[in-house]
């Protein structure tokens, strides 16, 4: 069994019941997520041993977070306790025209807080097959950076493929200061994850004859992007998914995937939302999934695009599907019709 190991904050997440907006609700419905913690919750569904790296505050709050995670089969052995508080944020979902609205409350967390000598880095490695942060972490502050650069020293020394979801966050830094940061953990990433925006605002890298807002994706651009984000650092595969977003009730959903000199296409989703949040976070679950199952880089991108499309309808942060509800989506069975 393949041994992944993933590192970032997992945050208590508060919400209204269904599309309630902030100000209507009388009660806020609490789960939790992140963007590894859901990376963790996926490839552990699909079978495979995966490890959370994470710091959690040592009271009744933290446990709970342990516990979520044990609940979902994660090794959380790794999960170390200290620091001042659970990083918090408030989930407002959208409807139709109307977007959906995202609260932090994360400063002074326990993983924000983190030190390099939190984490033994060789230990962790050990057995271990595949590492993966996203951007988020870094984030959070310089000493959780240099952690994060520890992590991918010793993942590159251990013989352990790397993967990074680059996930930029506007509410936590400049586009400015990702990219310097960002900048020295690319040469250490086999595997860099992007949306249609994250390279442009991280690395200034544009996909050309592309409107965002308007929902006009090219896929000449978006070749372009990959293959230069793969000159620059050296990555041996570049995912970027596709959204093309009617309203925030129903999405176009589609990928590509840049690896070994070739660019592969998935199938177009036609998605009506539940859920949106962890959507690429469940992206890079299935496709670290098909990479380490030797699937073809096809099929690969095919099984991560098919799952994230399931995610969208689930709620809650984590993708709680199997990979044979996701090879029968695959498949070409999207009829939602009973299972008897």
């Amino acid at each position: 069994m393949s041994k992944v190991v993933c590192f970032g904050e997992i945050m208590l997440r508060l919400a209204p019941a269904g599309y309630l907006r902030f100000e209507q609700a009388g009660s806020l419905e609490a789960v939790y997520g992140g963007g590894e913690a859901n990376v963790c919750v996926s490839l552990a569904n699909f079978g495979l041993d995966a490890a959370l790296v994470t710091k959690v505050p040592d009271n009744p709050i933290g446990q709970s977070a342990i516990n979520e995670m044990r609940r979902y089969g994660v090794d959380t052995r790794y999960m170390i306790r200290g620091g001042e508080r659970l990083g918090v944020y408030f989930l407002e979902k959208g409807a139709s025209q109307r977007p959906s609205k995202v609260v932090y409350d994360r400063k002074y967390s326990a993983v924000s807080q983190a030190q390099r000598q939190d984490f033994n880095w060789p230990e962790i490695f050990d057995g271990a097959d595949w590492f993966h942060f996203t951007g988020i972490t870094p984030a959070l502050g310089d000493n959780v950076a240099e952690a994060v650069l520890d992590a991918c020293k010793a993942a590159r020394e251990a013989g352990v493929t790397v993967s990074c979801d680059l996930n930029f966050r506007k509410n936590l830094w400049t586009s400015e200061k990702a990219g310097q940061v960002m900048s020295r953990f690319m040469p250490y990433v086999d595997v860099c994850i992007a949306n249609e925006e994250d390279a442009e605002k991280v690395f200034g890298i544009k996909a050309a004859e592309t409107d965002i807002t308007g929902g006009k994706l090219s896929h000449e651009g978006y070749k372009q992007v990959a293959k230069q984000l793969s000159d620059r650092f050296g990555c041996g595969a570049v995912a970027i998914t596709l959204r093309e977003s009617i309203s925030a009730s129903d999405n176009n959903w589609a990928a590509m995937l840049y690896k070994d000199g070739n660019y592969h296409f998935s199938r177009k989703y036609p998605i009506h939302i539940i859920d949106r949040v962890g959507g690429g976070d469940s992206f890079g679950g299935g496709l670290i999934f098909g990479l380490l199952s030797d699937y073809s880089a096809q099929d690969a991108l095919e099984f991560a695009v098919a799952a994230s499309c399931l995610k969208h309808t689930i709620e809650g942060d984590h993708n709680h599907v199997s990979v044979g509800e996701v090879r029968t989506l695959m498949g070409g069975d999207g009829s939602g019709r009973v299972q008897r």
